[in-house]
């Protein structure tokens, strides 16, 4: 058969995702952080975006008097008549200038207009931003380079210095190895070893160590307390970390009672000294979603409408440009502006009414958990979810991402209650992994040194109590999970305990 081209037709159906049905969707999945961050952007692209602010002016009111328009002297000049300097505040006071303004007096006479009134107000009649007072910690990286400068004297010291700040963690430990700093830089290692020593002697102590021995040897030099068998019990952190006290007073050779001393002065020890410094911002977790019991028992869903940016779209502004817009290219502008405002305001609507539909089905499919507790948490997958709002799964997983619902439990995230179901050997119910979870740190906090609980022996009381089928791996597995050590390790940790007190 001869292959030759030709023109052919054919009729297809195909879903097609436009980029404003991409963006929309993305959308879904941005916390609200990122939402306004968003939203802000599009505000200063877009001319026809205005953000809504406070409550729309009643129809009976009378429209704010628009300002008299005057020169550029003549405002600057009522401006100075108005401005008074530090002399004739202080008369106003019947005191001194330096008892008014202690600290900026000179510089209140030679930049007048940066005074505040007597109300603490500025010029404009605002009141002054009282978190813009408040004090921040010191950077660590900042705090080491100026003891840096001051111990080391050359500037290849410095240079080393410098790259040995930047190779701290937030814990204040060194990340970086010196061999590769060394090549790095084109130094000997024998120069770089010597910084690193005369930095581990800045403040705070224990800074530029390479692991927590080093980081509690430090401090212990620092305080005269790094003796030959304290050194001997910092190399066996490990045996320490196993409780095993009897393996640890061998090894170091020493009795219990001098044990207990040397604990005791470890435990005094900051064992991570740059968390002491500020790290970087921390932003607090923000509901998007309330919810509360109502006065007939119900519970009542409420969107939280400071997470929501609010736009509006300014179809008089735009209704005045239209008509002085002359070529094609700025009506093509306006055209492409106007739609991205009313796909925004729409999406943000669809965005608020989807994740307020999305939280009022959790609740409602975990209403025992908000009534009893954790104890009562069902199991929940997005499929139960979307099929009950009649959504696809997807649509439920990007609303439940980066999203919180603050319940009288507490503030948790709506991902928190998609839980795995485990069966139940008697033929009833499932039973929630985080219900079984929490079950097990129960039985295991009300343990006792003389029946410490086994993993089989955790599965067969929850097996008998609560029909919860769940095998022996299972348990260990939730148990590693949240960092809970083997029965083992927790007979050992009881019985030191009971020793030393």
């Amino acid at each position: 058969m001869a292959l030759s081209p030709r023109l052919e037709f054919r009729q297809a159906q195909s879903l097609t995702l436009t980029p404003q049905l991409m963006q929309s969707i993305r959308l879904l999945q941005l916390s609200h952080l990122e939402l306004n961050e968003f939203v802000e952007t599009e505000l200063l692209r877009n001319p026809l975006l205005e953000r809504e602010d406070g409550p729309e002016p009643d129809e009976g009111s009378e429209p704010p008097e628009r300002p008299t328009e005057i020169s550029a002297y003549e405002d600057t000049v009522d401006r100075a008549d108005r401005i008074q300097d530090a002399a004739s505040i202080a008369d106003g006071y019947d005191t001194s200038v330096e008892n008014v303004f202690p600290d900026q007096a000179a510089q209140d006479q030679l930049n007048p207009q940066s005074r505040l009134d007597r109300n603490g107000a500025s010029e404009g009649g605002e009141a002054p931003d009282l978190d813009q007072f408040v004090a921040s910690r010191p950077q660590l990286s900042e705090h080491l380079e100026a003891q840096a400068n001051m111990i080391l004297r050359t500037p290849a010291d410095r240079l080393i210095a410098q790259h040995l700040i930047d190779g701290l963690n937030e814990a204040g430990y060194l990340a970086i190895e010196l061999e590769a700093l060394a090549e790095q830089l084109g130094a000997e290692l024998a120069d770089v070893q010597a910084v690193l020593q005369a930095l581990q002697g800045c403040d705070p102590v224990g800074v530029f160590a390479r692991n927590v021995s080093e980081c509690l040897a430090l401090q212990l030099r620092e305080r005269d307390r790094l003796d030959p068998i304290m050194q001997r019990l910092l190399d066996n952190l490990p045996m320490l970390a196993e409780h095993n006290l009897a393996g640890l007073m061998r090894a170091i050779g020493c009795d219990r009672e001098d044990l207990i001393d040397m604990l005791g002065e470890i435990r005094q020890l900051d064992p991570r000294p740059g968390l002491a410094f500020d790290s970087g911002p921390s932003e607090a977790v923000v509901p998007d979603v309330f919810v509360r019991r109502g006065p007939d028992g119900a519970w009542q869903i409420e969107l939280n409408s400071e997470t929501l940016p609010k736009v509006l779209v300014n179809r008089v502004y735009y209704a005045s440009v239209s008509k002085k817009s002359r070529g094609p290219a700025e009506k093509a502008f306006l055209s492409d502006c106007l739609q991205t405002a009313n796909w925004l305001t729409k999406s943000l609507d669809q965005r608020a009414q989807t994740i307020l539909k999305v939280s009022a089905e959790i609740v409602r499919q975990q209403d025992g958990f908000l009534t009893h507790g954790i104890a009562h948490l069902k199991p929940m997958t997005l499929k139960m979810v979307a099929e009950a709002i009649e959504m696809h799964e997807s649509t439920v997983s990007r609303v439940t991402a980066n999203k919180y619902i603050a319940t009288p439990r507490g503030l948790f995230e709506l991902k928190y209650f998609f839980t795995t179901a485990i069966a139940s050997s008697d033929g009833g119910g499932e039973h929630s992994a985080e219900a079984v979870r929490h079950r097990i740190r129960q039985l295991i906090d009300a343990e006792e040194l003389s029946n410490i609980l086994s993993d089989d022996t955790i599965a067969e009381i929850l097996k008998k109590e609560q029909g919860i089928d769940v095998a022996r791996r299972t348990v260990a597995k939730y148990r590693e999970g949240m960092n809970i050590p083997s029965s083992v390790m927790r007979r050992r940790q009881k019985k030191n305990l009971a020793d030393v007190g």
